[in-house]
């Protein structure tokens, strides 16, 4: 699951709209669906998306064959 579809069931989880949370990054409607539409977004962004939903935001890697998380 891409992070796109990750923001989309956080943005109806909060009861929020794309328009809403484009607003609070400060993006135009088109510019945050474009965003989510190809699935672009830094790693500051989803940072600062995490904050303003009110989740924490963890990067990892996985190991495949030892399951290690980096």
């Amino acid at each position: 699951m891409g992070m796109a579809s990750k923001i989309r069931i956080l943005l109806i989880e909060r009861n929020m709209k794309i328009k809403d949370l484009a607003e609070q990054l400060g993006y135009s409607g088109n510019n945050m669906s474009n965003k989510l539409k190809e699935d672009n977004f830094s790693e500051k962004e989803l940072l600062k998306i995490a904050e303003i939903l009110g989740c924490d935001y963890k990067a990892t890697f996985v190991m495949q064959d030892t399951g290690k998380e980096i």
